[in-house]
């Protein structure tokens, strides 16, 4: 027989599950579907794992995986924003709190404090290692998009600039990683896959 504090704790898991259903913009790296915000949690956390040796000094990889782990719950009840939708990113924080509201209370009030204070933590990134997790969570994507031959980048007819400010965050928190990033988005550019406004 379960406890009331059990109970809470597999209602919330049940309710995570629903992240699975989640799809967004961003394709499989064989593009062929949609990758789901569960995938990109999942990745995002094993890029953690592989790319530790990159982050700045002093940064705590464990407590990274649990930033990235829990930072898409959210997206249950917001959904995915995409990177480059400038509407649908005026109302997200405002989604996303709510959301925040809404998931994180099915777990007990200790639990629920604590999840909530890793979600405001990755979103705030006054911490370095929300900074480094914040500069991961865009570095997937590149991956992503890079595998699958441009992918939303190409879709979605998404500029160079738009694309380096994206990705921006990785020149301070993963230096070593940068010019990658930029062989890459050069490539991608000179591909037709991302789009050159004049003057870049």
């Amino acid at each position: 027989m379960s406890t009331p504090r059990l109970t809470q704790q597999i209602a919330f898991l049940i309710e995570a599950d629903k992240l699975k259903g989640v799809l967004r913009r961003t394709t499989l790296m064989d593009a062929s579907r949609p990758e789901n915000s569960a995938e990109h949690s999942w990745h995002l956390a094993l890029t953690a794992i592989v790319l530790a040796e990159y982050a700045p000094g002093g940064v705590d990889i464990l407590h990274v995986l649990r930033l990235v782990t829990v930072h898409d719950l959210v997206e249950i009840d917001a959904g995915d924003t995409f990177a480059y939708d400038t509407a649908g990113n005026e109302t997200k924080a405002a989604r996303e709190r709510a959301a925040a509201e809404r998931i994180f209370a099915l777990l007990p009030d200790d639990q629920a404090a604590h999840v909530r204070d890793l979600w405001d933590e990755f979103e705030d990134r006054q911490t370095p290692e929300a900074r480094f997790a914040h500069a991961l969570d865009r570095l997937q994507p590149l991956l992503q998009n890079m595998e699958a031959g441009g992918g939303s980048w190409k879709t979605h007819g998404v500029g160079r600039a738009d694309v380096l400010r994206r990705m921006a965050p990785l020149q301070t928190q993963l230096p070593d990683v940068w010019p990658f990033v930029l062989g890459v988005v050069d490539r991608f550019c000179e591909l037709g896959a991302i789009v050159v406004e004049d003057g870049q």
